[in-house]
């Protein structure tokens, strides 16, 4: 069961920086999901919301503002002082600093830029150390035709017998569903047909457990230690 440290460890430390992904890696998560936008002036960067509002110092929409301006925010202090300074990263510079230590998840959240990240990605020779998802079918189902030793996954809060077969139909690797809505037998369901199964929005214990007992293939999750003690694997 593959635990993977939600935009790093996002209970513990701001999400989508460097430090929050120190910290998941540090406490023993297998892999670390973050979230990939593009500035204005095209720098594929980490960060989750269209704005920039909520999680740095600055405002206004991601892409429509450059890089000269996003790469000196302030992504830490909304969190806590003791982050004050973290930076957004760019994709980049991320792949060279973790690509060769841990597996990547890398959700696409602006359709557009998913062969500009693939490119980048094999770049730097890690197609076999990142998984690509994104809630936009036709992104992941693009990655998928342009190589298809590339790892998709298809996120979906719709579990329906019409977005499964699609993805096994699209030759997709995973599909990435509710923690708080699979069960034993969905899971087997798709594993029989070829698909992985991630469960995210982990928002307590209790979907967790509900989620481990379901036998997913891997959790992503803002509390990787918890995960982690409870499948029995001391936390680093």
């Amino acid at each position: 069961m593959q635990v993977i440290g939600h935009r790093g460890a996002a209970s513990l430390a701001p999400e989508n920086t460097w430090e929050g992904f120190d910290i998941a890696l540090s406490v023993g998560a297998d892999a670390i999901e973050t979230d990939v936008r593009a500035t204005s002036d095209g720098e594929l960067i980490l960060i989750h919301d269209k704005h920039l509002d909520r999680t740095t110092n600055g405002e206004g929409l991601v892409q429509l503002t450059p890089w000269s301006v996003v790469g000196e925010l302030d992504a830490g202090s909304w969190f806590s002082e003791e982050y004050r300074g973290a930076k957004i990263p760019l994709l980049r510079d991320t792949l060279a600093r973790y690509g060769n230590s841990t597996h990547l998840v890398l959700e696409i959240k602006q359709p557009g830029i998913e062969l500009r990240v693939l490119e980048m990605v094999q770049e730097f020779g890690l197609i076999g150390a990142v998984t690509f998802t994104s809630f936009d079918f036709p992104v992941v189902q693009n990655i998928k035709t342009q190589l298809s030793a590339a790892k998709v996954g298809f996120l979906t809060p719709d579990i329906s017998d019409e977005n499964i077969m699609q993805a096994v139909e699209a030759g997709m690797n995973q599909i990435c569903l509710p923690a708080n809505a699979v069960s034993q037998e969905l899971v087997s369901r798709c594993k029989q047909l070829g698909l992985e199964v991630r469960a995210w929005k982990v928002k307590d214990a209790e979907v967790m457990i509900s989620a481990l007992k379901a036998g997913v293939d891997g959790m992503t999750v803002d509390f990787p230690h918890l995960l982690l003690a409870e499948l029995g694997r001391q936390a680093k």
